[in-house]
């Protein structure tokens, strides 16, 4: 474990240079994808303030609600920004969301952002995977494969070998990366990127997180509850693509009719008993994430048939 390493009186955080050295090497790299794509970088001079809080708050949230056993006993420490919870991809969300209202007035759109952003993100995944390794937090469950990593340290509740799952993370996005930069040269439509790479970590994250062996946010979920998410995006889709040919009285009317069906659901949810399975939170994300994403992609589509 190489949690930190002193220089002289200093005493400098593993995490911490892998998370700085991914946030530095993404960063270039999405300015370069973005600029191959003909995409101004402009806003991003004129507001840089606004993306770098955007980025650290989205990060702070993530982490806050990843670990919210721990902030739940301590108010207080949500507002401590050096405690060290802070979640790369959450930064990456934080920047999402503030790209997708500053495209809005712009030529480009926000699905060409999503292609450039997409890559840049993966590479930094793997060196904050990295840093969650040589700090031995994301650990994962004992095993006895010859892979198996020991970890003395307080906040690893296994004395015995365990996964190194942040090495499997980080190995995956890696060769992500590289295979997102094979779509980008072979596409002909905007979100290719976006979609498989999207398609390919819901299938990573669902398939990896099985090894994970700390504490996670659990989800217990139905087969149904997948069938209704899958409806609900799909009708979201359809909706997106004809809400112009709509009057607002139908506008109205399909809104409610959507309202009623789905609030109906949840309510009368607790009352159905079918078989129920668990998954961590972040699988359960992964899983909106992929039914967004295709919505999202195919409305894009339709509306810039060009692109």
């Amino acid at each position: 474990m190489f949690e930190a390493f002193q220089i002289g009186p200093f005493i400098i955080w593993t995490r911490l240079v892998f998370l700085l050295i991914g946030i530095w090497l993404s960063a270039e790299f999405f300015f370069r994808l973005a600029q191959s794509a003909n995409l101004s970088l402009q806003h991003f001079r004129e507001h840089a303030l606004h993306y770098a809080a955007a980025f650290v708050l989205g990060g702070r949230i993530i982490a806050v609600v990843s670990e919210y056993r721990v902030y739940m006993k301590d108010i207080l420490r949500i507002f401590i920004l050096w405690d060290g919870g802070f979640s790369y991809l959450g930064g990456v969300i934080g920047i999402g969301f503030l790209l997708y209202f500053s495209t809005k007035n712009q030529r480009s759109t926000f699905l060409q952002w999503l292609d450039a952003l997409l890559p840049a993100a993966c590479l930094g995944l793997v060196f904050y995977w990295l840093g969650s390794f040589a700090s031995g937090s994301h650990y994962g469950e004992p095993t006895d494969s010859f892979l198996g990593v020991t970890y003395d340290a307080m906040n690893v509740r296994y004395a015995v070998p365990i996964h190194p799952v942040q090495l499997y993370y980080a190995i995956f996005y890696f060769l992500l990366t590289f295979l997102l930069l094979v779509i980008r040269k072979r596409a002909r439509r905007v979100g290719a990127e976006t979609l498989f790479g999207i398609f390919l970590a819901t299938v990573g994250t669902f398939f990896l997180e099985n090894f994970r062996g700390d504490f996670g946010i659990p989800v217990f979920a139905m087969k149904i509850d997948f069938v209704i998410l899958l409806m609900l995006f799909i009708s979201l889709g359809i909706f997106a693509v004809i809400e112009l040919k709509l009057s607002n009285r139908m506008l109205i009317l399909c809104e409610a009719l959507l309202g009623l069906f789905y609030g109906g659901y949840l309510f009368i949810r607790p009352w159905l008993h079918f078989a129920t399975f668990e998954l961590r939170f972040s699988q359960f994300l992964s899983i909106l994430a992929l039914l967004a994403t295709i919505v999202y992609v195919v409305v894009h589509r339709r509306r810039y048939p060009h692109l």
